[in-house]
């Protein structure tokens, strides 16, 4: 083994270093935040959810222990736009213009479409979710992509959240979107509608973000043998990322806590 006598000895009677207790619970923890991602959380988002719990670590000794333990995270990949509206519909003005972070909450909402595949066939998922909190607040998952699909993805976040008349809701220039039947379900709610230019991903870039979060760190990592596999899976992690996934524009709260420090400090509802 190419190794001394001399070093030999020394190893032996070099000490053996003890893992204690607390270090064990730590590590137990950090794989079990990691796997409860699917493997998706990296080392600034976990070191941030194990402070919360009480330990005092960094985010460097976090990306150390990641490595000590084999914790990978698997990386995105880039996808496309798959909506287009019909020439004959009607387009609102973009009244967002990139602007993602209104004062408070249930002023502007932004919502789209995308594909799941599973081995049955398609489903569609359309969301809603309300930009101060990044948090979805409407959500409808179909076998067909017609106005229903977002009729009722906007009607489960117009009970949940009984928002004020006068509220913004944001998407793309879709089909679904731009239909009369559309118009008229958001002229009963009183919500005006926005839409983003054509070809311009960015104009709906928070969507967009959740919807790769959704596929690369959670519906990809498993097999989805069937329709209705897909809509709890779609559905357990719609409850995650609300509860626990961490964002930056949260100051590195999740959607459900963010909205629950705003209500402390404010005494709103």
């Amino acid at each position: 083994m190419n190794v001394s006598r001399s070093a030999y000895y020394a190893w032996c009677k070099r000490p053996a270093k003890v893992t204690t207790p607390a270090e064990l619970h730590l590590y137990r923890r950090l794989k079990t935040l990691f796997k409860e991602s699917r493997n998706s959380l990296g080392s600034r988002e976990l070191s941030r959810k194990l402070r919360e719990e009480g330990f005092h670590i960094s985010r460097y000794r976090t990306r150390t222990l990641m490595r000590r333990l084999n914790l990978e995270v698997r990386q995105r990949v880039a996808y496309k736009v798959t909506t287009k509206r019909k020439h004959s519909d009607v387009v609102a003005d973009n009244l967002l213009n990139q602007n993602f972070n209104p004062v408070g909450k249930d002023e502007i909402w932004a919502g789209d479409i995308t594909y799941l595949r599973t081995d049955e066939g398609w489903m569609y998922l359309a969301i809603v979710m309300d930009l101060y909190s990044r948090r979805i607040v409407g959500w409808h998952i179909d076998k067909r992509m017609t106005e229903n699909l977002v009729g009722k993805a906007l009607m489960r976040a117009i009970n949940l959240r009984q928002p004020k008349p006068g509220l913004v809701f944001h998407s793309d220039r879709g089909s679904q979107y731009t239909s009369r039947f559309y118009r008229k379900l958001q002229a009963a709610y009183g919500t005006r509608p926005s839409m983003g230019s054509v070809g311009t991903c960015w104009d709906n870039a928070v969507v967009e973000r959740f919807f790769g979060s959704l596929k690369h760190d959670w519906i990809f990592k498993v097999a989805q043998p069937t329709r209705e596999h897909m809509k709890q899976d779609v559905a357990d992690y719609i409850r995650y990322y609300n509860n626990d996934r961490l964002h930056t524009a949260n100051s590195g709260m999740s959607p459900a806590k963010y909205e629950m420090s705003l209500i402390k400090v404010s005494g709103s509802t």
